[in-house]
């Protein structure tokens, strides 16, 4: 009778794990910082054991070893070799915080290192236990199991690095790194900190942990150590990461009275509140005074780093994901989305053991329209459809499509924002080349000629008086605020432009409408009708600094296609009017038009 063996040999399955998709260094690092935190913690600490090294000459910082230390509540015996096993673990039906899948410390540890030791205390750290896992004993044959936890008081080193050394506590170190994806414990914090303090956001800002980082050789006397700060992809956290002046105050604010919204999901028989959050950037945000491009200064370049939807578990951020990004639109940085759901819809949003994603919501982002795609059934016959097939995923479509929605909203709004407050700049007067000033000239012209229009009548009201009232129209119809509105009517009438471009975001078939006010004409273009998108936007807005050639081509092309489009859809609106004096009123509108025209066209 043959003898039986393992079902999977544990070094073939261990050495298998260490593959189990971390995306990198730093996030491996906040599934040991999840379980500080879950013990209770109320400080952690990253702590990076350098050595000096001579490579190439030169010597540089090498990392030795990683560790993660805090003042959680500690293990016992037997609860430190769960924590040890793959798939064990205390809290594998607890809804209740952050951990639960039991994954966390011996697979984020063996992602990075061949070793890793634990050392953990509940009366002293002179009383601590310790055990380990050994990659290498575990390849040669030598390390089959868990070694039992044996009483091995705190190494000097750590008790002298750490700030958070209690009564209680956990100490995890990480060494032989053969997988870390950064050599240096400079670069390791450096890159870590934002990742850290977007994760952990909730917990830095309400105090409910601090996270301290440091780096030495020398234990007593580290090269770097400091406080992660809350890294918020909404921005409305402060004090936060962001760089100043919004380091203090919010950069972004809520999108409107409605900014939060809630939508109940029910599983396993109870119903849990999924919570939505928008914001958006503040106009001072992106517009600022020295006229210089928002992107480009470095807080906008912050905001560059944390585009995304962000998908927080409970008030621990799993990933920003960029599903529903438009990664071609740099203006995507400014605004926010956050989802906030209990650990009890994990199945129903599909959270990874890693917990780096929820899986589900990503799918149904991504493929929401084919999804909803369908000649037989309304949208909502599909969803009823997947509830009672039982598939977990149906709650999600509400949620995304909710999102969907305030997403064309906040994009929107993001578009009249810059438009309106970009023609307002007090510092970048109308020049001669502008078409505004070539566009008044030529009307000046017209009106010498015989050619008046009903707005001229206004335009010899004193100057105040027609300020004021261009001032308050724009407040009222346009929605800007009081500032930018006076500013731009300050510009038209100092510089004795006749018209003033803005933005709406209109509902209509209509590209643009026309109204004189105190003198002014005013072009308001309707931002949701395609023309816009073509030609307006796609020629207006500014490419960020060394934009290859190849995307301002495309930008020609499109608006190039754009002109052709708009004449042809001129072209077929006189070929579909059947009505002879109709016909003829639209040609005599055309050549009117052309004759205008070639007088504001001449000379271009």
């Amino acid at each position: 009778m043959t003898n039986q063996v393992d079902l999977v040999p544990t070094k073939l399955a261990v050495m298998a794990m260490r593959d189990n998709g971390y995306q990198n260094t730093a996030y491996a690092i906040a599934e040991l910082i999840d379980n500080s935190l879950q013990a209770g913690a109320t400080a952690v600490e990253l702590l990076c054991r350098e050595r000096r090294e001579l490579v190439t000459k030169r010597e540089r910082w090498t990392i030795e070893k990683i560790a993660v230390l805090d003042n959680g509540l500690g293990m016992n015996a037997e609860t430190l070799q769960m924590a040890l096993q793959f798939g064990n673990g205390t809290r594998l039906d607890d809804r209740s915080g952050i951990g639960r899948f039991g994954m966390g410390l011996p697979s984020a540890s063996i992602s990075q290192c061949k070793r890793v030791d634990v050392w953990t205390w509940q009366d002293s750290p002179e009383q601590a236990l310790h055990s380990h896992i050994d990659l290498d004993e575990v390849a040669a044959g030598r390390q089959t199991g868990l070694p039992s936890p044996e009483a091995n008081p705190l190494p000097k080193e750590w008790l002298t690095a750490g700030q958070t050394v209690g009564d209680s506590g956990t100490l995890v170190v990480w060494s032989r790194l053969d997988r870390c994806m950064w050599r240096s414990g400079t670069t390791i914090i450096d890159r870590s900190e934002s990742i850290i303090g977007r994760m952990y956001r909730l917990f830095i800002h309400e105090n409910r942990a601090r996270i301290r980082l440091a780096a030495f050789d020398d234990p007593k006397a580290p090269r770097i150590a400091r406080f992660a700060e809350a890294n918020d992809p909404g921005y409305l956290i402060v004090p936060s990461s962001t760089p100043a002046p919004f380091d203090k105050d919010a950069m972004f604010e809520p999108d409107g009275d409605l900014w939060e919204e809630t939508i109940p999901v029910e599983a396993n028989g109870a119903t849990h509140d999924v919570r939505l959050r928008f914001t958006i950037a503040k106009s001072e945000a992106r517009n600022r005074p020295d006229g210089k491009d928002a992107g480009r200064i470095d807080y906008g370049r912050h905001a560059k780093l944390n585009m995304g939807v962000s998908i927080v578990r409970a008030s621990r951020e799993l990933e920003l994901d960029l599903t529903l990004v438009d990664k071609s639109d740099t203006r995507e940085r400014w605004w926010g989305v956050e989802i906030q759901f209990p650990p009890a819809l994990d199945e129903v949003f599909g959270v990874t053991n890693n917990k780096q994603s929820a899986r589900n919501l990503t799918s149904i982002a991504a493929h929401l329209d084919d999804l909803l795609d369908s000649e037989n059934e309304t949208e909502h016959e599909i969803v009823q459809r997947l509830r009672e097939d039982g598939d977990p995923t149906a709650p999600l479509i509400e949620i995304v499509k909710a999102i969907d929605r305030r997403l064309r909203h906040l994009r929107s709004t993001i578009q009249v924002q810059r438009a309106n407050a970009r023609t307002g700049k007090r510092k970048t007067r109308y020049d001669s080349e502008s078409a505004e000033v070539r566009a008044s000239s030529a009307t000046k012209d017209r009106k010498a000629e015989g050619k008046t229009g009903s707005s001229d009548l206004e335009e010899e009201l004193p100057d105040e008086e027609r300020i004021e009232a261009i001032t308050q129209e724009l407040v009222e119809e346009e929605g800007l605020n009081e500032e930018e509105a006076r500013d731009i009517a300050l510009d038209a009438i100092e510089s004795h432009t006749k018209y003033i471009f803005t933005r709406f975001e209109g509902e209509g078939s209509s590209f643009f409408s026309v109204k004189s006010k105190a003198g002014e004409i005013l072009i308001r273009v309707n931002t949701h009708h395609p023309a816009y998108e073509n030609l307006i936007e796609v020629l207006d807005e500014v490419p960020d600094e060394g934009a290859p050639e190849a995307d301002l081509l495309k930008r020609l092309i499109r608006a190039r296609r754009g002109i052709k489009l708009l004449l042809m859809a001129w072209a077929r609106l006189e070929d579909e009017t059947l009505n002879a004096n109709e016909r003829r009123s639209l040609q005599d509108a055309r050549n009117s038009w052309g004759t205008v025209a070639l007088k504001f066209l001449e000379n271009n």
